[in-house]
């Protein structure tokens, strides 16, 4: 991974990424460290590997905080924040990164309860210590994105819809987030290679992800989506904006 924000550019900031103990929230909270932000690393069952990023972050001459949320479970959501209250006090950039929906074993409805009603509930309960300029951003994918324009493979439909209605839910309350000065952006991505999602999408249907990649001609790896993330945290884009990540030649309109 190269420096992606300049060095020094967030002193003084703090910025959450959920689901960032492996993957592309690891990446995309490791560019705010490099950047010089407090970080808080979220993970759901995954200790030893958000500590180990943890450290490493803190070598950097941040404050790295590391706190296990279920972020299905409100009161779960409500602690994560209470600590980043008494850490930090205020947060700067929360990136709504954490998805699923295709793990075994889980209830039929727990797509929609991860991708919309999660997304929504860390949001609300963020909302306190998100002052004027601050940044949220959701990610998606163009599978999601464009989920009512273009048909995705079978495998994918339902987390696809359920995150579709996470961004729907979430632009809903953009009205309100302006009010309080806090901008929302949205960025979605192709397949990207290396991701949980792509290895059970390969295994699901075999052949998926190579299918994808040769119609794109490249898919974005783990870092350089995680890039475009970081970046969108920070740039000056129009609130309620999409930025768009890999080919798009391949789903029809919003």
């Amino acid at each position: 991974m190269s420096q992606i924000l300049e060095a020094g550019s967030l002193s003084g900031k703090t910025a959450l990424v959920t689901g960032s103990s492996r993957g592309i929230g690891a990446d995309t909270v490791r560019y705010f460290a490099e950047a010089g932000a407090n970080v808080v690393i979220n993970f759901r069952n995954k200790a030893p590997r958000a500590e180990k990023l943890a450290a490493e972050l803190r070598g950097l001459g941040v404050e790295a905080l590391v706190v296990g949320a279920d972020l299905t479970d409100a009161e779960s959501v409500q602690a994560m924040f209470d600590e980043v209250a008494r850490t930090f006090g205020s947060l700067d950039i929360l990136v709504l990164n954490a998805s699923g929906g295709m793990e075994a074993g889980m209830a039929e409805d727990y797509a929609l309860q991860l991708n919309r009603d999660a997304q929504v509930r860390v949001l609300e309960t963020a909302l306190p210590l998100l002052g004027e300029g601050s940044r949220v951003v959701f990610v998606t994918s163009h599978q999601a994105h464009f989920i009512r324009t273009t048909p995705t493979m079978p495998e994918y439909v339902p987390v696809a819809l359920s995150k579709r209605a996470g961004e729907d839910a979430l632009r809903e309350r953009i009205p309100a987030l302006e009010a309080q000065g806090v901008e929302f952006v949205v960025v979605s991505g192709d397949m990207i290679e290396g991701t949980i999602t792509a290895t059970l999408l390969e295994r699901a249907n075999p052949g998926a992800i190579s299918s994808r990649r040769e119609s794109a001609g490249r898919l974005y790896n783990v870092s350089e989506f995680a890039a475009e993330v970081a970046q969108a945290g920070v740039d000056a884009i129009p609130a309620g904006h999409t930025r768009l990540v890999g080919d798009t030649g391949s789903f029809a309109g919003e």
